[in-house]
C-alpha cells in the first residue's frame, strides 16, 4: 500500500518546483485527521464528489435548458470537461493534478438553475441584500451549506483549494478574494482551472450550437479556427455529419491545449519562478494562449456570443427562467410560510432574503419549473 506519506514524496520527485505540494498545505479550518492513503487535495476531492450540489449540476443549465436534449452539455458534464482539460495541461506542465481536478470540479457548485440568465436574476433581486455571485456561493457552499459532518459546516476543504474557488476568473465570474491573501494572484493550479474552464465552455459550445442547428457551417465562414479545420480536414461539404463534427470539435481541442501548453511553458522559463508563491508574486498570469490563439479564440467567442447566445432561442429561455424565478422569490417574500419546513428554519440565522437566495440557487432547472406551476397553477396540488 502506498501511505500518504508515499504519495507527498511522489509529488516532491514529480511535480514541479512550481507546483503546489499537499504537504505544504495551509491546512483546514477545523482540526480533521487526514487518511492514510490519500493525500490532503485528493480527500478534497472526494468531498466535493459526494455533495449534494454537485449532483444537483445534471439538472441545471450550461446553455441548452436539460429538456431540449439529452445530448447537449449540462453543468455537470460542462464540470467534468474542465476537470479532464485541467488535468491534461497540469499533467503536462508538472503542476498537481489532484489540487487542479478539485478546483475545477468545485468551481460551479453554487451556480443557479437556468445558468447565466438565472445567476442575473438572483444578482438582481438581492441587489440591496448582499447579492449574488456563483463564486461566492460555491464557497458558501463547500464551507457552510453543505452538512454531512457532525463535526464541522460545509466540508472543511484545504486553504488551496477554497483560494483556488475564490480566485477563479474569467469573462463571466468577478474575483473577491479578501480573504485568501488578495494581493496574490491565483497560484499556477488556480490558472489552470480558469483557462481550462474557458477552454472547455468554448469549444463546447460551439459543439453544442452546431448540433443543435442554432449555428451552422456557413455562419462560421472567416472565422479563423474554423477556417483552420476546413483545411485541415479538406471539408467541403454541404452539411456536417456527427462523425465529421466530432473530429472537428476534438480537433480543436487539442490545438487550443496544445497552444496553451506551449506558449505556458515559454512563460514559466521566462519568469524563472522556483516556487508556488514565485509565480502568484509575478504581475501576470503565467498561463495563457499564444497572441496569435488568443486573436482566434477572441474572434470565436465574439462569434458565439453574437449567434449562440443571443440567439432568439437562447434569450427566450433566458427570459423565461427570469420569470419564474422573480416569481419564485416574490411569492416567498410575500408569503414566507410557503417555503419548506426545514427551510423555514434557516431563517433567524441566515435572514429571509438570503434564505430565499440560497433556496432558489440550488434549485435544478425541472425543480424551479415543477416549483412555479405548484405555486401559480390552481388546478395542482401545493
Amino acid at each position: 500500500m502506498y501511505s500518504r506519506q508515499d504519495l507527498e514524496e511522489i509529488e516532491n520527485r514529480s511535480l514541479a518546483p512550481y507546483a503546489v505540494r499537499s504537504q505544504d498545505s495551509k491546512g483546514r479550518s477545523f482540526l480533521d485527521s487526514e487518511p492514510d492513503y490519500r493525500t490532503a487535495f485528493q480527500r478534497d476531492r472526494d468531498r466535493v464528489l459526494h455533495t449534494t450540489a454537485f449532483r444537483r449540476l445534471e439538472y441545471k443549465t450550461q446553455v441548452f435548458i436539460n429538456f431540449e436534449g439529452d445530448y447537449f452539455r449540462t453543468r455537470l458534464t460542462h464540470t467534468l470537461e474542465v476537470a479532464q482539460i485541467g488535468r491534461t495541461i497540469a499533467r503536462a506542465l508538472g503542476a498537481n493534478e489532484d489540487l487542479v481536478e478539485v478546483v475545477c470540479l468545485a468551481h460551479d457548485l453554487g451556480h443557479s438553475p437556468f445558468g447565466h440568465a438565472g445567476e442575473y436574476t438572483l444578482a438582481r433581486l438581492m441587489k440591496n441584500s448582499g447579492g449574488f455571485e456563483h463564486n461566492k456561493q460555491s464557497l458558501r457552499i463547500v464551507t457552510e451549506l453543505e452538512q454531512r459532518y457532525p463535526e464541522f459546516p460545509g466540508l472543511n476543504l484545504t486553504w488551496e483549494v477554497r483560494e483556488g474557488m475564490v480566485k477563479h476568473e474569467s469573462e463571466y465570474d468577478v474575483t473577491d478574494a479578501r480573504d485568501y491573501s488578495p494581493e496574490l494572484r491565483g497560484n499556477l493550479e488556480a490558472q489552470i482551472c480558469n483557462v481550462a474552464d474557458e477552454l472547455a465552455y468554448t469549444t463546447h459550445d460551439l459543439d453544442d450550437g452546431l448540433r443543435s442547428g442554432m449555428i451552422t457551417p456557413q455562419n462560421l465562414n472567416g472565422i479563423g479556427l474554423w477556417e483552420i479545420l476546413v483545411h485541415t480536414f479538406n471539408w467541403h461539404a454541404p452539411a456536417l455529419q456527427d462523425l465529421e463534427r466530432h473530429r472537428m470539435i476534438r480537433h480543436l481541442v487539442g490545438l487550443m491545449v496544445t497552444d496553451m501548453i506551449q506558449a505556458t511553458d515559454t512563460r514559466l522559463k521566462e519568469s524563472r519562478a522556483k516556487s508556488a508563491l514565485e509565480i502568484q508574486k509575478l504581475s501576470y498570469n503565467v498561463i495563457g494562449f499564444s497572441d496569435e490563439m488568443q486573436q482566434h479564440n477572441r474572434e470565436l467567442k465574439d462569434f458565439l456570443y453574437a449567434s449562440l447566445y443571443r440567439h432568439y432561442r437562447v434569450v427566450r429561455m433566458s427570459v423565461k427562467a427570469e420569470h419564474i424565478l422573480t416569481d419564485l422569490f416574490n411569492a416567498y417574500h410575500t408569503e414566507p410560510l410557503i417555503l419548506p419546513d426545514h427551510v423555514q428554519a434557516w431563517i433567524p440565522a441566515r435572514g429571509l432574503e438570503r434564505t430565499i437566495c440560497d433556496y432558489i440557487a440550488g434549485m435544478t432547472d425541472r425543480y424551479a419549473i415543477d416549483e412555479h406551476e405548484r405555486l401559480y397553477d390552481p388546478y395542482l396540488k401545493p
